[in-house]
């Protein structure tokens, strides 16, 4: 319509006049926020919406649909929302290949590559939509040589002639949405727990454990030294026991500390049965690091009968898959620990493939990392004295976690207790159905 026309119907001049794109979103976009996220950051960025269909779920199992008109003023804002809310799930409706541009360079992305998140995201290759495999945020994607595949790669892994996508064009995302029908952490569904009765949020998380255990799931603890120091060291080696350890992350001080404990009664050289300072004590932790290294592993020392108790004795009694990722702080290290950074990260990746639980224990900058390397829809289980651990994991973008802010020892003894009333109560029902 002319601007005369419109005049001569008496329709106000179109203010928003512009560049235009319409977008598709999809999903539980109402109860999750996601439409409203979505809302904001058009305005936010400086564009202007208009909602020109939608259909809203009526059932806590129904999804719900928008088609929104997205203006702007100019081109490149136009481009730049666009980028932002496909991160939130919305799609354009003129859809187009996935942009490929060939690195040029090793260790370096091209210029303009699309950064990826830890939700599901989708390519779309030869018109075809092709999901991104190796789930990770802070990557790039790549295009395989030998298919139709692509996956998440980080960025210090870009070997030239790599074809990565450009761009958000072709990229679409599925965001994080609440569970229609949760059935654990009902209690703790709110993130962080701090002032809430902590023996509900133990049983939901023991409930969580002893079901990911009974289904074939794998449980990833990522764990810190606070662990040994206030004597729950016996807690979690009873977890490993009872097979609910598949994984064990840690860095070298949990298990130099472990190995102390295990040899001279101490950590960091206080006898964790009385909590008095041993003679000399400071020295027991390079002591029991020097003897591991003499025989050449914690297995070896396992084997010839020099550690018989502990995590570390545990986890080579029961086949737990340890790594242990060092620091510039390391005293040792055990032969055990990786000190290169990068093939730390790497080898955590790619150990990360299968879990479907992880169990953070008292580890700040061990849990950011290995959060920075799961996918949204792995539950993720925060536990540390200090709040801030678990809300630096959800501003990182780890926002599957929930969090239980306790100190170390009574919440593992009280998870020991609360498995073992499932375990108990599992074998009555197992027996009467017989």
């Amino acid at each position: 319509m002319s601007e005369d026309q419109r005049d001569a119907a008496g329709i106000a001049p179109d203010t928003t006049a512009g560049h235009v794109e319409e977008v598709e979103i999809s999903g539980h976009i109402i109860d999750s926020l996601i439409l409203p996220k979505i809302l904001d950051c058009i305005t936010s960025a400086g564009g202007t919406f208009r909602i020109k269909n939608i259909s809203i779920g009526q059932a806590r199992s129904d999804s719900s649909f928008a088609l929104v008109e997205v203006r702007a003023e100019d081109a490149g804002q136009l481009k730049e929302i666009l980028a932002q809310i496909s991160d939130h799930g919305a799609v354009p409706t003129e859809t187009h290949d996935a942009r490929l541009t060939e690195a040029d360079v090793d260790g370096a992305f091209p210029e303009g590559f699309y950064s990826t998140t830890n939700q599901r995201t989708e390519i779309r290759i030869g018109g075809s939509w092709i999901e991104i495999d190796d789930q990770e945020m802070d990557c790039g994607v790549v295009l395989s040589s030998d298919g139709p595949s692509a996956r998440c790669l980080p960025m210090t892994e870009v070997r030239r002639g790599d074809q990565i996508v450009t761009g958000h064009t072709g990229v679409r995302v599925f965001p994080y949405e609440r569970e229609v029908e949760r059935k654990t952490f009902e209690f703790m569904n709110s993130g962080v727990s701090t002032e809430k009765p902590k023996g509900v949020a133990i049983r939901e998380i023991a409930a969580e454990i002893f079901r990911n255990h009974a289904s074939g799931g794998k449980t990833l603890v990522v764990g810190g030294p606070a662990i040994i120091h206030t004597g729950s060291g016996g807690h979690l080696a009873e977890l490993i026991r009872r097979g609910y350890v598949d994984k064990l992350f840690a860095g070298n001080a949990l298990a130099a500390h472990d190995v102390e404990q295990a040899m001279f009664g101490t950590s960091l050289g206080v006898h964790l049965e009385g909590g008095q300072l041993a003679e000399a004590g400071h020295e027991h932790h390079l002591r029991a690091i020097n003897r591991i290294r003499r025989v050449g592993s914690i297995p070896a020392a396992v084997e010839q009968g020099l550690l018989t108790s502990g995590v570390m004795y545990e986890c080579v009694q029961h086949n737990v898959d340890v790594f242990l990722a060092g620091s510039i702080r390391d005293d040792g290290p055990l032969p055990e620990v990786e000190t290169d950074a990068l093939v730390a990260q790497r080898i955590m990746r790619e150990k990360c493939r299968d879990v479907t639980l992880v169990l953070m224990i008292a580890t700040m900058l061990h849990s950011i990392a290995v959060g920075n390397l799961l996918p949204a829809w792995v539950r993720v289980i925060c536990i540390d004295i200090n709040p801030s651990t678990v809300i630096k994991l959800s501003d990182r973008g780890s926002f599957q976690t929930v969090g239980l802010v306790t100190d170390v020892e009574p919440f593992l003894r009280s998870l020991v207790d609360d498995l073992t009333k499932l375990e108990t109560a599992s074998s009555a029902i197992t027996s009467r159905s017989r």
